[in-house]
């Protein structure tokens, strides 16, 4: 009887520490609020800052055809930026080479030629094999739990919530102050 009775607690054992080793080597999905980066000025800025409000993650360019798009963006913030929305640029140099500067060189080009007061931080890649971490989040489905999104060009724009999660990928084309966007801030 204490055999059969030892064999069934090493069984109920070893089915609970086997269920316990795969729950622990489930993917923990991520949201936003779990990264760092670094600031424009090199300091460093936590999305966890973030919580409670809707943000657009936006990759910028000085030397592209959307680079226009800085007006809109800048509007945007002007309106709905502050306690629920936040508006975070990060320049990248993935695409034609159109981000060429360095840090102060962009911050400068920034704010002369489009008055942006919206948060940049410093110059990343967004794909390839030195992808930074938070677009490896935001654009693969393992990471960030709804889909995979191809980076397309500058000015791709990822809107989260307010609970850290992505909600949308959003065409280059299409301008900051769409209708669309519009009402996914105000929503």
């Amino acid at each position: 009887m204490k055999t059969k009775l030892f064999s069934a607690f090493l069984l109920c054992f070893s089915l609970f520490g086997l269920s316990q080793i795969e729950v622990l080597n489930e993917p923990i999905m991520k949201n936003l609020h779990d990264f760092e980066v670094l600031a424009i000025d090199g300091t460093p800025y936590s999305l966890e800052s973030l919580k409670g409000k809707k943000v657009m993650i936006v990759n910028v360019a000085s030397e592209c055809g959307l680079t226009p798009q800085y007006e809109q963006l800048q509007e945007l913030y002007d309106t709905f930026g502050g306690e629920t929305f936040q508006i975070i640029g990060f320049p990248a140099n993935n695409f034609g080479a159109q981000e060429p500067g360095s840090e102060a060189e962009i911050a400068i080009f920034c704010s002369k030629n489009y008055g942006v007061t919206f948060p940049l931080m410093s110059k990343i890649s967004v794909k390839g094999d030195d992808q930074h971490p938070l677009y490896q989040w935001l654009t693969r489905e393992e990471q960030n739990g709804v889909a995979d999104f191809e980076m397309l060009w500058n000015f791709q724009k990822f809107l989260i919530d307010e609970d850290g999660n992505v909600v949308r990928n959003v065409h280059p084309d299409v301008l900051p102050t769409d209708e669309s966007i519009l009402a996914w801030i105000e929503s």
